[in-house]
């Protein structure tokens, strides 16, 4: 199979071109999940003082300039791997391993916690299946549906979108009707400005969590070699999807923190069980639409979103593997499915042994959540530096608003949230980081330091490299 975009760098056409744009757009809103704020809505309007609403919003405006500059890297170098190919093409081969290594954080862990708050939230539901149980379930099932190819699981994705926005209509209709009926705290603009409660510290540090439900988008671009369109509908369908799953974020969180039965109570004491948002749909609705909203985010989270992480995850695993810089047998292709199999697998045992694991922490759900913000946030700010240091200082460019003003933006908005990270994400992200420094160094001593097919180590074009 030939294709003058991959091939040009160095590269074999191995997965299969079937991708639409629509397919982008519909995989980045189901990696997003439009019924996300479900889930994690207890801790960020603690995070927020209430002002959750605004959390999602700024979030929105930070993932913004991100998607932004995904949008002109992605159009440079159209292949998967994601911040791992754009830093190290953008700037340098060693540069993007540690980029690589970082993100990993953040992919890695993802679906390992989709995996565990489904299983949490059925466990709840049908309290005769051990949560465990339902583990193992959603990483065979998702395992399966992926090794059967990239169009299956298109397919399914847009049957799971249309089921959580036809869910998270009904029960904004019912939530509206219910404040206008005096229910909850009827309409107010306190989830999104509190006099009493606000400051910049408290919201950035609330966006921290929040973007959890925007990490997503990013992983279109690790589809750029599974694309048939033009490489810039990539980055176009990275911003839509974006901006349409904020201003969902933003109107469904306004509507339940309107309808907290507790609010100043749920400040204080935070959501240990992660039933905020149940509670809220308890008031608006009664007990059946908690359930709905309780299911509605275990299948969400369990079965597509996690779905999509997998491809994610294993798409970076076969970037960074093919260019010899993890296992080799990691980059291996199905023939007959085209999907990175091995990688695949690697992903869906990671995953069930790290579900179990945190389900057997308190802390297990906050200490995920946390940790794959750090790493994400982290990888998004060599993103920002690849685009300013490929497309100025490397190629001379003047287009000073995409280039410069757009990158330095989205990396101020990002470093800020970086700072008022929690100090325990802070230390394991950068013990993470400083793990793959060493192995950096190792690589470095061993004669085989980072280089990138069709490019020397310092990122400058060369010869290509041979497979393994």
């Amino acid at each position: 199979m030939t294709d003058p975009q991959i091939e040009r760098f160095g590269y074999t056409q191995e997965l299969q071109r079937s991708l639409t744009f629509t397919d982008l757009l519909v995989y980045g809103l189901i990696f997003m999940v439009p019924i996300a704020p479900f889930g994690i809505f207890g801790g960020v309007f603690q995070g927020s003082g209430g002002m959750v609403a605004l959390a999602y919003a700024i979030g929105m405006v930070a993932m913004v300039f991100t998607a932004l500059s995904y949008a002109q890297m992605v159009k440079a170098f159209p292949m998967a791997g994601s911040v791992y190919s754009y830093a190290g093409r953008g700037i340098a081969a060693p540069v993007g391993f540690l980029a690589g290594w970082v993100i990993l954080l953040d992919y890695v862990l993802v679906p390992g916690l989709l995996y565990l708050i489904a299983s949490v939230a059925m466990n709840s539901v049908v309290t005769g299946i051990p949560v465990w149980a339902w583990l193992v379930a959603f990483v065979v099932l998702n395992t399966v549906v992926n090794l059967l190819g990239i169009q299956l699981t298109a397919i399914v994705n847009k049957f799971m979108l249309i089921g959580e926005l036809i869910v998270l209509a009904i029960f904004l209709v019912i939530g509206v009707v219910a404040l206008a009926q005096g229910k909850g705290r009827g309409f107010s603009f306190e989830p999104v400005y509190n006099s009493a409660t606000f400051s910049w510290s408290l919201v950035f540090g609330a966006v921290s969590i929040a973007v959890l439900s925007f990490l997503g988008f990013d992983g279109i671009s690790m589809l750029a070699e599974e694309h048939k369109g033009e490489a810039r509908q990539i980055g176009r369908s990275m911003v839509a999807a974006l901006l349409l799953a904020g201003v969902l974020f933003i109107v469904q969180t306004w509507v339940a923190a309107l309808l907290v039965p507790e609010p100043q109570k749920l400040i204080d004491e935070g959501d240990s069980g992660g039933t905020a948002f149940y509670d809220a749909a308890r008031v608006g609705g009664g007990a059946w639409l908690a359930t709905l909203t309780a299911v509605a985010t275990a299948v969400a989270w369990g079965f597509a979103n996690s779905l999509v992480a997998q491809v994610a995850t294993s798409r970076l695993l076969y970037a960074m593997a093919r260019d010899r810089q993890l296992p080799s047998f990691l980059s291996r292709i199905s023939q007959r499915h085209k999907v990175p199999t091995n990688a695949t697998f690697v992903v869906a045992i990671v995953s069930l042994g790290l579900g179990l694991y945190m389900w057997s922490r308190d802390d297990g759900i906050t200490l995920l959540s946390t940790l794959i913000n750090f790493g994400a946030m982290t990888a998004f700010l060599a993103l920002h530096v690849s685009v300013f240091w490929h497309h100025v200082v490397r190629n001379g460019s003047r287009d000073w608003l995409r280039h410069l003003v757009f990158p330095l933006i989205g990396f101020a908005i990002l470093l800020y949230v970086v700072i008022n990270a929690k100090v325990a994400a802070q230390m394991l992200g950068f013990t993470w980081l400083g793990i793959g420094v060493v192995i950096l160094v190792v690589l470095y001593a061993t004669g085989r330091r980072p280089r990138l097919a069709g490019q020397s180590s310092e990122g400058q074009p060369s010869e290509p490299v041979a497979r393994l």
